[in-house]
């Protein structure tokens, strides 16, 4: 059944979505049909096909009552919008429908899992928050909400689990048919854990253990968390709140943690083995992953930052994005993720240029563009040591983007200082680089209000928003001291491909 909540979200989307002129949106990062998105939520393979799913606020580019919006795509850059899923319009959802996950049942309808909640006043006054996990059923574009939701309450939780912070279901199905969720939860010490439940149907849930908990090192509550197998080892993955820096791994706040590790199903217990950040940028927030048919672990995630959200362009009808989707996996025991391959096959017109000396800044004939894949590798010449280098990019007289490698620190640093921000909010983030005896390699992906750099072939990732006008297409290098360079750069491009329709996209 459409509800009248929900009706009144799809004609509000399908009439005014429409008016935003496509060159106002990235070129192939996912953007939220009208008004605001946040998190990726239900990043899974239905028919054939990836839906994502995103907490959606259609009314305004402000947090609000949440929905659920929607989002399908076959090759992971070009994406059709669907009806808005859900709209918080049940007593226990009335406060907003918030993240959660999706997979395929063996009937062929679609499961969505997500948490509801309602807020109630405490016996001294104060407005509280429930949060309890809910299940919807539907085709791919309608779902019909389960009739005995909630699925978990509070009667579910172990001993000090909190009802206020009890979200973010990840499900998937095991070879065996059963099914598993992973849910975030805040312990009775105040901090973060992963809660892992069980279900032969995929509606009636059994709690079975606490699979990690943060005992206060990675930060307090644990949202969004997912759980998968990856080249031989198990690895958790969560959104840490309230996070103390830990040198130039963790930042201070909101930050993005992976942990790499084994699994016993038997005792349903993970052991950690290496822990790390997903991300080292400044704009990246509640990764989901999904298995694509050919056997690829594919990962997307906000694209922003919650501290940095009251940045926005001024007149804007939109607000927020998803990264460009990552391939991942394990390498030397980190985490490793590059873009998915798809993107190759939208490169055009390569500018190549090899064995350039740069001392001093200069720039490269062909070599400009806000839509674009580019790789640079740098190497010091002979024993001489450089101290910097600096790759430039979405740069005029007033604007620019840098990114910096410094040899002597064996760091990166991001700084979109000067890139149409004009607020005071965290424009710069630094982050250790395994060495190379001074050697480097960026790939730099530029779309239109975004830049997204993996370091070393995936090793490390750091994505941030820009708000640069789009004249400011300049790319130039600078080096303290001589290094020798290579460049390899296509523009993209995101034509429809003969035969095939895409619906209302986003490029």
């Amino acid at each position: 059944m459409i509800t009248e909540t929900l009706q009144k979200a799809r004609e509000f989307e399908a009439h005014y979505g429409p008016l935003i002129p496509p060159e106002e949106r990235p070129a192939f990062h996912a953007t939220p049909t009208i008004g605001w998105m946040n998190d990726p939520n239900g990043f899974s393979v239905y028919k054939g096909e990836y839906h994502l799913f995103y907490q959606y606020h259609p009314y305004s580019n402000e947090w609000g009552p949440m929905h659920w919006g929607h989002l399908k795509t076959k090759d992971f850059l070009h994406w059709e919008r669907l009806p808005a899923a859900l709209a918080p319009d049940a007593p226990y959802d009335a406060s907003g429908c918030f993240s959660g996950g999706a997979l395929e049942l063996p009937d062929g309808r679609q499961l969505l899992m997500y948490t509801g909640v309602r807020r109630e006043r405490t016996p001294e006054g104060l407005l509280q928050d429930r949060q309890t996990q809910c299940v919807a059923i539907g085709d791919g574009v309608d779902y019909e909400k389960f009739d005995a939701n909630p699925v978990l309450t509070a009667d579910d939780l172990p001993a000090g689990g909190s009802v206020e912070d009890f979200r973010d279901p990840k499900i998937w199905q095991e070879p065996d048919g059963s099914y598993r969720a992973v849910i975030g939860n805040r312990c009775a010490d105040g901090s973060g854990a992963i809660l892992l439940y069980s279900s032969a149907d995929a509606v009636h849930w059994a709690y079975e253990g606490t699979l990690d908990a943060s005992r206060g090192q990675y930060g307090l509550m644990w949202e969004c968390p997912d759980f998968f197998e990856l080249d031989g080892a198990q690895v958790l993955f969560t959104s840490p709140q309230d996070v103390t820096p830990i040198g130039l791994e963790f930042h201070a706040g909101n930050c993005t943690a992976c942990f790499i590790g084994d699994y016993d199903a038997g005792t349903h217990t993970f052991t950690r083995r290496s822990v790390q950040a997903v991300d080292y940028g400044i704009d990246f927030y509640a990764m989901q992953t999904l298995l694509t048919s050919d056997g690829r672990r594919v990962m997307i995630a906000w694209m922003q930052n919650w501290n940095t959200v009251s940045a926005k362009q001024h007149g804007a009808r939109w607000f927020g994005q998803m990264t460009l989707p990552r391939e991942l996996h394990i390498r030397d025991g980190r985490l490793i993720q590059t873009p998915v391959r798809e993107l190759e096959g939208c490169r055009t017109r390569p500018v190549i240029h090899r064995h350039i000396p740069v001392s001093g800044e200069i720039n490269l004939p062909g070599v400009r563009g806000r839509v674009l894949d580019m790789t640079v590798d740098i190497q010091p010449i002979g024993t001489d040591s450089y101290r910097c280098f600096r790759l430039h990019v979405a740069k005029n007289g007033e604007c620019v983007t840098t990114i910096r490698y410094r040899p002597d620190q064996g760091t990166v640093k991001i700084d979109r200082s000067r890139s149409g921000l004009h607020h005071d909010i965290v424009h710069t983030r630094s982050f250790f680089v395994r060495p190379r005896n001074g050697a480097l390699r960026l790939r730099v992906i530029l779309d239109r209000f975004s830049v997204e750099v993996f370091v070393n072939d995936g090793e490390q990732a750091a994505s941030a928003v820009i708000y640069t006008p789009m004249e400011a297409d300049a790319i130039s290098f600078e080096a303290d001291g001589t290094v020798m360079m290579d460049v390899e750069k296509y523009d993209l491009t995101f034509e429809k491909r003969e035969g095939q329709a895409y619906g209302n996209e986003t490029v």
